[in-house]
């Protein structure tokens, strides 16, 4: 079994994942791999990296594919007994003008977005190691979406005693809602994307504490960030920061030192923690 660090980054093959394992290549002393759903485009961000000189690895990775998590998860295990970073990062979201029924948008986005990532750490966070870092891409929009429910919905999502259980009950009911068409009258802003980094965010403080009550010896740091609005795929050619720019926050929560006693399940934009 490898004694060596070893940070993973999911969704990484293009776009914010990518500069995150690119930043982490430099900084990071251990191995760092590159994950995606297609082994080929990740063979292909995995070449371009070693074209700059730097040294990623690969493994497949669909986080809406169970399988596919556990496999990561086995081999980490028996590679490394476990893991020291995890970046989830991956994620998707449809264009504002996208023809695609809200309730299909709302389905589609939080099955990735929210119960993906959430499969993820069911199974990635039981591995990770003392003074280990989990980062949880979420967005600002979390916040503004959260502005934009119900004062009842603010207050479930704010909750410092919310379970991990009812969050899941309520991105449900969301999904439920949306497909019987009355998610506004329920309350819900009119953004799958928004509610599912809600979701995220909220997921994050949630697991924090459950850090802190299990593993409380352990130190590990788990935070969501926001990378800001980024010229990606994902956010189009209008954005305001570079992939580069985009990474900053995730890989500064990554490489926060080990005897940082925070931020820890905090919301964090431009390496700030920001009020929820």
């Amino acid at each position: 079994m490898s004694s060596v660090p070893v940070a993973v980054v999911t969704g990484s093959n293009k776009g914010i994942g990518f500069a995150i394992v690119q930043a982490l290549c430099k900084q990071f002393p251990g191995d760092v791999y590159l994950t995606a759903r297609d082994p080929g485009r990740g063979q292909e961000a995995v070449a371009k990296l070693q074209k700059e000189g730097l040294h990623p690895l690969f493994h497949q990775l669909d986080i809406d594919d169970v399988q596919s998590i556990r496999a990561l998860r086995d081999f980490l295990k028996e590679k490394y007994g476990g893991l020291n970073v995890l970046v989830n990062n991956a994620g998707i979201a449809f264009k504002v003008h996208d023809t695609t029924p809200f309730a299909v948008q709302a389905e589609v986005t939080l099955k990735t977005n929210f119960f993906g990532t959430r499969n993820i750490c069911t199974e990635l966070l039981p591995l990770v190691k003392p003074y280990g870092k989990v980062v949880n891409v979420s967005s600002m929009v979390s916040s503004s979406a959260l502005g934009r429910c119900s004062q009842e919905l603010q207050q479930k999502f704010r909750s410092d005693t919310i379970t991990e259980d009812e969050l899941v009950g309520l991105m449900t009911k969301f999904v439920e809602d949306a497909k019987n068409s009355v998610h506004e009258k329920e309350g819900w802003p009119n953004t799958a994307y928004g509610v599912s980094k809600i979701g995220v965010t909220v997921l994050s403080r949630i697991q924090a504490q459950m850090l802190n009550e299990k593993r409380k010896g352990d130190h590990i740091l788990l935070n969501a960030c926001c990378p800001g609005w980024v010229r990606t795929d994902m956010a189009g050619p209008q954005a305001t920061k570079s992939p580069e720019e985009g990474a900053e926050t995730p890989v500064y929560l990554a490489l926060l030192p080990s005897d940082a006693d925070g931020p820890h399940g905090q919301f964090v934009s431009n390496k700030t923690v920001q009020p929820w």
